[in-house]
Parts: structure tokens; C-alpha cells; sequence
């Protein structure tokens, strides 16, 4: 069983990654040689827990570093000591250590107090900084608007030596907090709010966490960010938009100092703003503080502590940020992209097990009292290659889900209803008899009949069983915690909103399922365990709550609900049968009345007549699917015929389970309205099943075949041509490929010795050499298979 430990491998660098901007600057930066080698920082201040957005910039930090073979800081700008704590400073390590990424070296913006000091006075003395002694609301006063200009301080003409000794008297610990301040002496008409004397320093009588009560005076954020990036020879200083106006102003710093160049340059891209998500700290702490969450590591915080406590993987959120991008200018990512690439990689992590959430009693009458048996069940579907089962026991007496069951059944609902068939998951078919009911009429039991010869889920040929459901032995049953956690806010902007934006939580974020049933092998789930329940979701085993053989399950992310999804479709169209029929993925209007009816159209008609499902359910899971796979693909009118039409076309290297899982995790994602839907039509299947094939030769990585998914959307070229068009195409050949590792293990050599001394993070830095020798062509999964062998063998 899989479990998620606090500190993972580090990521390797991907070949996708130097196409935007600021991957742009550094290589165009080493190519022309104004740096030598790239250093780069992530600076958080530790006055509180990073979140989802703190993951964009960690990515970018470190990846652009290990990607070109540089260095990249932890350094905490600790400048404040009036709201920072240690407890910060290692939350922030392990949430970092969490995502993958590991620093070169540890620094503190306390470390630079003293230099950050001098170079004060060094201002002072040349007439370029100033003690002002007017209070904080008389500098807003004077610093004017976008569009009057300041005032200057009556304070701005002192002599040198007047600021020179009001300066030491304030570090001195003279003068009361707020009695001045020392700026710097600018501009204050600049158009830059920035720009119009900034303060430096302020005065705070506080014990600072590393420092004590060293110091009474404190440096702005302004002030020692840039300037700790200089003393560490940051060449690239990434940061967030928000930052923009500022990077005048450290350039007027180091300019003012006239510190010796290569000098740090900032760059800043968008910040990653989460739909129905606030990144806010000051709102987050207020959440915490208002009991309206459990606390910073509540599932439902955008916090990566919270993420990690619902079971979110680093690797998602890796992968999450990678899609999101690098961009300059700021946009608002769907929560969607984030669940997509957590149930993408929970896929291959999560056994799957049963467990009835809802639990409704069913009671097979011919089945003999006292007796039971077992199944072999197999912990993962035939799309995954990994091997593991466990023993499920059946007996007269199970439960099933509530909603697996209806009396006057609608349209298309496949479950159980009276005097109908369904199939239970391993073992046997079944068929609703009876209905009991209480005094108010509440369904409490079913009455149904079992099929002897229907052992394991087969059924004779010929007998068409539509649907399957999952089911736990109630004798066997293991009572446990469910909390079933949905999205925070109901709104996907609550952070711009002009009221209160506590009105827009969610009242149905979490729900507490206090007795749920589940498969009795879940009584020996450790904490921090990943699981799929079947047909419900991924659940992960929480780390504070679960105790020796009482398991809590927090939920990290739902599945796909073919039946919800099918229901709103109904409810919403207003279509006739005819054009629904109709629609067929990649072919225009004007295409559609000359060519007559494709493969694809006569396949959706079928569904549309709800004809031949069972049969097509069947033959899906014969292909090697998983059942919610089968069911989502039968009963899709959309995905289902691109889904035939790409098996007709699939290649040799390919299977049906591999293209299922690009249908439903890739087409779905172009139709489901997204910014990449809407760049034109969908993708059929022959050209999908041509992206598979590139993918699974490892001519192309997966990651680029997404691109080419989406370039298929907005042109009529084939997959190849797209592949050349965009230059993707992968060195994969080890004839190509040894020659330049060997080269580059002979040329660091002593950085090879350190990985074979216990340095196994130094995996990352060789494979970002070969990814910039062969400009992101090379076949990365490839190359640290071969760089794994040379430097362990």
C-alpha cells in the first residue's frame, strides 16, 4: 500500500520547461555570459504557513536553478519581529522539503542586519538618506496621490551630522517606537508611489526571534530584500507581479551604493491565484482564528500543510504549477486543473478497496444463513502494472449504497431498482425482490436473490448485466470516520469581492460520515495511506486523527460521476435527438452534411437510444478498463465515440486502458469549457490515438502531448506535423544520449564523487545538464534512468 512520507525525491528538470520568458532571459543571460552561473532565492517571511501560491514561486526558484545548473537560497526575510516565530521557519523547511525541492544554502535577512546598517550610514553620509520625525499617518499625508505629488518633509534638509546622530541614537534605543524613521531621500513628486522617499528603517522595541534584543531598529522589506540578494550574488531575483513598481527602487538602491555588477535583476511573473481560493495571510489567519477551520492544517486550507493533510501530492502540485505556467500577467487558474492532476497521479498510487458511505442493508434471501466466502480482489485496475490483492468476504448480509438504489428509476440510472439485475463488484449478480420499509416510509432493506453461477461478476453469454456497484459484508464490516471535504468558498473569486468575505464560505465544505463501512483489509491502514475508494474517490488516511484498527479517511478529490454528469446534461439540453446525434468531435458544420454519417455518429445514435450499453460496458472491461472507466466512456455521448473511433486507429504500442485515460483525462479537460476548450473544436479520435502512440514510442513526452492535444484543437495538421512544427521531438536513443552523460560526469566530476558520497539531490543538477546540452530535447525519464546507472554502477 502506497503512503506519502514528509520529504520526497527530488524532481527531475522537464524538457517542456524552457519555454517561457523567464526561462527565455537566463538561457539568452548564460548564452551571452553576463552571468556565469544562475543563483536564485525564494525568500518567504515567516510569519506564517505557505500555500498554493507559495508552491509557483517554490517551482520556479528551484527549477530554474537545477534546470541550468545553478544555486538557489532559502532566505528568510525576517524584518519583522513583531509577527515572525521559529514555528514559521520550520513549517516553511518541511513544506518545501515536501514539494521536492531542497536548498543550497540556508540564509536569514537577520544574518545582514549589520551590513544592511553600515550601508545605511553610508547613504546618510552622502546625502542620499534621512531621519524624518513625522508620524506614520503625516508620511501618507505627504506622499500625496497617483495623481498629486508629495510633499517633502520639513525633516529632509537635516544636516549629515544631525542624521548621522539621530541614526545611532535610534539604534542606541533613545527614542520611543515611531519617534522617526530614516528614508530615503528620492523623489517625491516620482510617479512611483515607491519612489517617493521610501522609510528604511523603523523603529520597534521587540525581541526578535534569531536576533533577541540585539537591535531595536529594524530594516523595511524595501530595503534589505535587494540588497540580501546582492551580498548572495543572486543574479536572478523572480518574484510575483505585485513586486513590479518595487524593482525601480532596488535598482535606485544598489545604483545608490554603487555595488560592483553582475547585479541582481528582477523579473516578475503572475502570481497564482486559485479559483474559490484566498492566498491571503491576513484572511487565512483570520479563518484560523475565527474557528471557521480547524486550524492552518485544515484539508480545506489552500495551505500546503492543508493540501498535504487531504492527501494531495507533491507531485501534483508540481505538476499543477507546470500547467498553470509562467505568464506577465495575471489570470485565475480553475480549482478543476488542480483536482485533474491529483487524480492523475493518485491513479497509480491509490489501491483500490470498498467502502459504503451511505450504508443501505441488503439481505440475499437464498444465500444460506451462517455461511460466507471470499474473493480475490486485486488492488489495482488493468491500466496500472502493479500487483497486489486482497480477500474480500461475502455473506447473506451486505450494504450497499443508498444511491445505488431507486424504486422509480429514471432513464439511464444502470443500479439497482425492484425487480431489477446489477452486478456486485467480484462476486455475484444480484436481483431486487422486496422493498421493506419503516413506519414513515423510508427504504431500511432489501430483500434480493443472488445468481449461484454468476460467481466473480461473470454472466452467460448472452445476459447483459448494466450495471456494477460495490458492497461490504456486513458481518465483516469495519466501522470507520469519513470527512468529506469540498471546495472552501461557494464563489470562485471570494478574495475580490467588495463585502465581507467570510459570507461566501461554503456551508457544505466538509461532511462528517461519523460510521461508514468499509472492506475489513482497511483495518490496517497506516496514516498518510492513499486509497481509491471504488466508484467514490481518493482517500487518504489522516495523520493526527487515525488510530491502530479506527482509520479516519479525509477525502482528497471526487471521481468522475457518469450518472451526475449525464443527469445535468439531460436537465440542461434542449436539444432534439436528432442534433444530438449530430455532434460529432472534430468535424466542422460545413464538413458534416457532405460526408455523411462517421463511425463516430452512428456509435453516439446508439447511446443516444440507449441500445447495445451493456454489450459496449462489457467489451470495454474485456479491453482492459476499470468499471468506472467503462461506465463514464458508455454512457458519455461525447467522449464515448471519440473513444471508438481511437481504438479503430489505436497503435501497436498502445492499449485500450491507455487511450481511455487520455480521453477521459485529456479530451475531457478541451470540452469541459476551459480557456483550452475554447481554442476550437474537439479532437478526434484517430489523430488521439497517433498522439498515444508518439507518447508510448517516447518520441514525445506526456506533458508534450498535451500540447500536441491542444494544437490538434485549433488545426487540421497530424500529430507528426504538429510534432515537427513545435520542434518536440525527444532524443530518446541511448547511442545519442551515453556520449553526452559520460562527457559530463568526466566534466564534474567532483560533483559525481559527492552524489556517490550521499549527495543524491545532485541527480537533478546532472540531468538539467543534459536537458540545456541537448536544449530540452533529450528524453528525460531516459536520461536519469542512464545518469542512475553510471553513477551507481
Amino acid at each position: 500500500m502506497e503512503s506519502d512520507s514528509e520529504a520526497t525525491t527530488s524532481p527531475s528538470p522537464d524538457p517542456e520547461r524552457g519555454t517561457d520568458f523567464i526561462r527565455q532571459i537566463v538561457a539568452e543571460d548564460l548564452a551571452s555570459g553576463r552571468v556565469d552561473q544562475i543563483a536564485t532565492r525564494f525568500p518567504p517571511e515567516p510569519n506564517g504557513f505557505l500555500h498554493i501560491g507559495h508552491a509557483k514561486a517554490i517551482c520556479i526558484d528551484f527549477g530554474v536553478a537545477r534546470e541550468n545548473g545553478g544555486v538557489c537560497n532559502l532566505r528568510f526575510d525576517d524584518t519583522n519581529p513583531e509577527t515572525e516565530d521559529a514555528r514559521y521557519v520550520e513549517a516553511i523547511q518541511r513544506d518545501i522539503r515536501w514539494l521536492g525541492f531542497e536548498w543550497d544554502n540556508l540564509r536569514h535577512a537577520s544574518d545582514y542586519f549589520e551590513r544592511l546598517h553600515d550601508w545605511a550610514v553610508e547613504l546618510i553620509r552622502s546625502g542620499k538618506a534621512y531621519v524624518d520625525s513625522l508620524s506614520g499617518d503625516e508620511i501618507r499625508e505627504y506622499r500625496g496621490t497617483i495623481t498629486e505629488p508629495g510633499r517633502d518633509s520639513p525633516h529632509r534638509d537635516r544636516t549629515v551630522e544631525e542624521n548621522l546622530d539621530l541614526f545611532a541614537r535610534m539604534r542606541a534605543g533613545e527614542f520611543p517606537d515611531g519617534a522617526h524613521v530614516l528614508r530615503a531621500k528620492i523623489d517625491m513628486a516620482h510617479p512611483n508611489m515607491k519612489m517617493r522617499d521610501p522609510v528604511m528603517y523603523r523603529i520597534r522595541h521587540a525581541s526578535h526571534y534569531r536576533a533577541s534584543d540585539t537591535w531595536c531598529i529594524y530594516p523595511l522589506y524595501d530595503w534589505a530584500h535587494g540588497q540580501s540578494d546582492a551580498i548572495e550574488g543572486i543574479t536572478h531575483s523572480l518574484c510575483s507581479l505585485e513586486f513590479v513598481s518595487n524593482r525601480e527602487l532596488y535598482d535606485w538602491y544598489t545604483d545608490a551604493l554603487e555595488l560592483p555588477e553582475p547585479r541582481p535583476r528582477q523579473f516578475e511573473f503572475a502570481r497564482l491565484n486559485l479559483a474559490y481560493t484566498i492566498t491571503s495571510k491576513r484572511k487565512l489567519l483570520e479563518l484560523v482564528e475565527g474557528g471557521h477551520v480547524a486550524g492552518w492544517d485544515d484539508p480545506r486550507m489552500p495551505t500546503l500543510s492543508g493540501l498535504r493533510r487531504r492527501g494531495v501530492t507533491p507531485e501534483a502540485v508540481r505538476t499543477f504549477c507546470e500547467l498553470a505556467g509562467v505568464a506577465k500577467s495575471d489570470n485565475r487558474v480553475d480549482v478543476a486543473m488542480l483536482e485533474y492532476t491529483t487524480r492523475d497521479d493518485l491513479n497509480h498510487k491509490a489501491p483500490r478497496v470498498m467502502c459504503v458511505l451511505r450504508p443501505l442493508k441488503v439481505v440475499i434471501t437464498n444465500y444460506p444463513e451462517g455461511q460466507s466466502e471470499e474473493f480475490d480482489a486485486s488492488y489495482w485496475p488493468h491500466d496500472v502494472p502493479k500487483e497486489g490483492s486482497r480477500k474480500l468476504p461475502f455473506s447473506r448480509e451486505l450494504w450497499i449504497e443508498r444511491d445505488d438504489f431507486m424504486e422509480d428509476p429514471p432513464k439511464k440510472f444502470f443500479r439497482l431498482a425492484p425487480g431489477r439485475e446489477v452486478r456486485l463488484r467480484y462476486a455475484y449478480v444480484i436481483r431486487c425482490d422486496e422493498v421493506v420499509k419503516d413506519a414513515d416510509g423510508d427504504v431500511v432493506e432489501l430483500r434480493c436473490s443472488y445468481d449461484p453461477s454468476t460467481r466473480g461478476g461473470s454472466t452467460p453469454e448472452g445476459r447483459k448485466i448494466k450495471g456494477t456497484i460495490h458492497w461490504v459484508s456486513a458481518p465483516h464490516a469495519l466501522a470507520v470516520q469519513v470527512r468529506l471535504y469540498d471546495r472552501l468558498f461557494s464563489v470562485p473569486d471570494p478574495d475580490t469581492r467588495e463585502d465581507d468575505f467570510k459570507e461566501y464560505l461554503n456551508p457544505g465544505s466538509l461532511d462528517v460520515v461519523d460510521v461508514a463501512y468499509a472492506e475489513p483489509s482497511l483495518a490496517d491502514a497506516e496514516p498518510r495511506s492513499h486509497f481509491q475508494f471504488e466508484r467514490l474517490g481518493y482517500f487518504f488516511t489522516d495523520p493526527e486523527d487515525s488510530r491502530p484498527g479506527a482509520p479516519v479517511f479525509n477525502r482528497t478529490v471526487t471521481l468522475r460521476d457518469a450518472w451526475a454528469r449525464i443527469a445535468a446534461a439531460d436537465t440542461a439540453s434542449s436539444q432534439s435527438d436528432t442534433e444530438s446525434r449530430s455532434h460529432v468531435p472534430g468535424v466542422t458544420n460545413a464538413e458534416r452534411e457532405p460526408r455523411g454519417p462517421t463511425r463516430a455518429q452512428i456509435r453516439a445514435a446508439d447511446r443516444a437510444a440507449d441500445l447495445n450499453l451493456a454489450e459496449i460496458f462489457d467489451r470495454y472491461v474485456e479491453l482492459g478498463l476499470s468499471a468506472e472507466d467503462a461506465d463514464l466512456l458508455v454512457l458519455d455521448k461525447t467522449l464515448g465515440p471519440v473513444f471508438d473511433e481511437a481504438l479503430e486507429a489505436m497503435p501497436e504500442n498502445a492499449s485500450a486502458a491507455k487511450i481511455a485515460g487520455w480521453v477521459i483525462n485529456e479530451v475531457a479537460r478541451l470540452d469541459s469549457g476551459s480557456e483550452e476548450a475554447s481554442a476550437g473544436a474537439a479532437v478526434d479520435g484517430a489523430r488521439l490515438a497517433s498522439v498515444v502512440g508518439l507518447v508510448e514510442s517516447g518520441s514525445i513526452s506526456r506533458a508534450q502531448g498535451r500540447s500536441v492535444l491542444l494544437e490538434l484543437s485549433r488545426s487540421n495538421d497530424s500529430p507528426a506535423a504538429i510534432v515537427e512544427r513545435l520542434g518536440l521531438e525527444q532524443i530518446s536513443d541511448s547511442a545519442s544520449l551515453e556520449p553526452i552523460v559520460d562527457r559530463l560526469l568526466e566534466q564534474f566530476a567532483d560533483k559525481a564523487t559527492a552524489y556517490r558520497g550521499g549527495r543524491t539531490g545532485l541527480l537533478g543538477f546532472f540531468v538539467g545538464q543534459v536537458m540545456q546540452t541537448t536544449k530540452g530535447k533529450a528524453n528525460a525519464e531516459h536520461v536519469t534512468e542512464l545518469l542512475r546507472a553510471r553513477l551507481d554502477g
